[in-house]
């Protein structure tokens, strides 16, 4: 059975990612744990464990809000983010087996379909195999404390949901990147590893940026999105 914290943990965290509670909205302990049908003590715990994450500001004598993130504070963590996954591909050249390989490839496949500008295009479904690629990269890296660390910089993507921000030229870089990656990785060459990974994540937070410079908000999209229907 799963634990209340846990479950006050998904519901919040969900909530903030599908953008139901936006950057500044107060989150109530007493309104959550009614939602939830917990008590105050795991709304709390599921709270400090999001702060953990940088996705929630605790604020003495006026509780809990989602965070607001400013230009600087993006620029810095796709700053930190680009140093650890840099860190997790070249720690993977060297561990990562076939298997993991073989389905990045696939990744890479279903990707650039999604990604095809046009009715069919599915961005949501991008973002969800995006995360599952570099999922197995960091676990291929085998490191708990990278895992950790990662963990705090690499939720802000899906808050701003990225994906929605890039041009056709921006997602075709992007796909192009996975399959240097993976061809670093095959060929168990740490610097090409770690340079593709840098790459990747630096052009990212130029998207990113730069789009902030047009359009502050997140982007929010009325319907579920897939990228949490699992």
């Amino acid at each position: 059975m799963t634990r209340a914290v846990d479950r006050v943990y998904a519901h919040i965290r969900d909530a903030i990612v599908d953008g139901r509670y936006q950057p500044g909205a107060r989150l109530g302990e007493v309104e959550i744990a009614e939602l939830t049908d917990t008590s105050r003590t795991p709304v709390r715990e599921a709270l400090r464990r999001l702060e953990m994450e940088g996705l929630v500001e605790v604020l003495p004598h006026r509780g809990a809000r989602v965070y607001e993130w400013t230009a600087d504070d993006l620029e810095e963590i796709y700053d930190l983010r680009m140093t650890l996954e840099a860190m997790a591909a070249v720690r993977a050249a060297s561990r990562i087996d076939g298997k993991d390989l073989d389905r990045m490839t696939e990744l890479c496949d279903l990707m650039e379909v999604a990604a095809v500008p046009g009715s069919g295009q599915r961005l949501d479904l991008v973002a969800q195999l995006n995360d599952e690629f570099h999922a197995i990269v960091r676990a291929a890296a085998a490191s708990n404390r990278l895992t950790t660390m990662l963990g705090a910089v690499i939720q802000l993507p899906l808050v701003m949901r990225t994906f929605h921000r890039y041009a056709p030229e921006d997602l075709a870089r992007s796909c192009a990147h996975h399959r240097d990656l993976v061809a670093a990785l095959r060929n168990r060459d740490e610097v090409w590893a770690e340079s593709v990974m840098r790459a990747h994540v630096r052009a990212a937070k130029s998207v990113l940026l730069q789009a902030l410079t047009v359009d502050p908000e997140p982007v929010v999209d009325a319907r579920p999105s897939e990228e949490f229907m699992r």
